[in-house]
């Protein structure tokens, strides 16, 4: 049979593999594993320690109207006061508008830059005639969007490539062999002729 400090660590050994621990949370349960083997080992009972109920912190309700007032908005993470918080969120908190709200659950109504300040910068844009200004390039965008019909397109055939007849090899005429000359015949040489006894007169 194991001993209580093998059975302590096999215990602990299994709580590891289920739960990540600190030091300190790995000491508290080595401790409180090796009391209980302890005491089923003399057979006394051991009251259970009381435990603590930790509750979930719930998540607070916000009033959103304390944050988007009529001359500022006041940013949810770091309380500060904007006209707008766009460009404060990707600069200082690196966020997106939409990741912004997407955080903190803040309704479509409620818009990211003041009232006053988006009053004011509509009537600036009144005033210089911008809002003639875009309605005429609408107008225009709309009278050059013109529907084009969608042609189907057809698989076109690729040309066909010509292919040239390879140029047949020229045979090579076998070269005519060299006639044997033979050599001169030599000359025979005629025996000089021998001139005819002549006869003594007596």
């Amino acid at each position: 049979m194991a001993s209580l400090s093998e059975l302590t660590v096999q215990i602990l050994t299994a709580r590891l593999v289920k739960k990540d621990m600190s030091l300190e949370e790995l000491e508290n349960e080595l401790q409180v594993i090796s009391r209980h083997l302890r005491a089923i080992e003399s057979g006394t009972d051991i009251v259970p320690e009381a435990q603590v109920t930790v509750e979930e912190p719930k998540p607070q309700k916000i009033n959103f109207k304390q944050f988007f007032k009529k001359d500022e908005v006041i940013c949810l993470i770091c309380n500060k006061g904007f006209k707008t918080l766009k460009r404060h969120l990707a600069k200082a908190h690196d966020l997106k508008p939409g990741e912004y709200r997407k955080q903190f659950n803040i309704p479509a109504k409620y818009t990211l830059v003041a009232t006053t300040y988006s009053e004011q910068r509509k009537k600036d844009a009144l005033d210089r005639g911008q809002g003639d200004i875009l309605a005429k390039a609408r107008a225009a965008k709309a009278a050059m969007k013109v529907e084009v019909p969608v042609v189907a397109e057809t698989a076109t055939t690729a040309p066909e490539i010509k292919v040239t007849a390879p140029v047949p090899a020229i045979k090579k005429k076998a070269p005519v062999p060299m006639v044997k000359e033979k050599a001169p015949v030599p000359a025979k040489k005629v025996k000089a002729a021998v001139p005819a006894k002549v006869t003594k007169k007596k």
